[in-house]
């Protein structure tokens, strides 16, 4: 069965809504994935992060955020890119700046991704929080 690559990015932020990590998540990458996010509130320097660091991250995130949402509000799919924009709104676990535990953080997010043998080769983020 064949889907695109707009449905896979579907299906992957689904897992990670789930809290997909570890081989669950790993299924969605290719072998060489790159993951670049651009300097945020969060990450005030930016990062670029490999496979091994996606899934760490992934592992981390799962004590910061108790449930996660991706909202694509807008998607364009040509060839082996797809580009996005995301509204995503997570509940912590953990407070965070002036939110509590339980608080909910919201952001907006730019997300261009490219494939390889039908898995995440790239992805880059441009990540805009609202204040926390």
């Amino acid at each position: 069965m064949s889907t695109t690559n707009l449905e896979f990015v579907r299906r992957y932020f689904r897992a990670i809504e789930e809290g997909a990590t570890g081989e669950a998540l790993r299924a969605f990458f290719h072998p060489e994935v790159t993951q670049r996010e651009y300097p945020n509130r969060l990450v005030p320097s930016g990062a670029t992060r490999d496979l091994k660091a996606l899934l760490e991250g992934a592992e981390r995130g799962q004590k910061v955020m108790s449930a996660q949402r991706y909202d694509i509000r807008n998607a364009v799919s040509e060839g082996d890119q797809v580009a996005l924009e995301v509204e995503w709104t997570g509940t912590l676990a953990m407070a965070v700046g002036t939110l509590p535990v339980g608080g909910t953080m919201r952001a907006s997010f730019g997300v261009f991704l490219t494939f390889r043998d039908g898995r995440i080769f790239s992805q880059h983020n441009y990540d805009c929080f609202e204040p926390f």
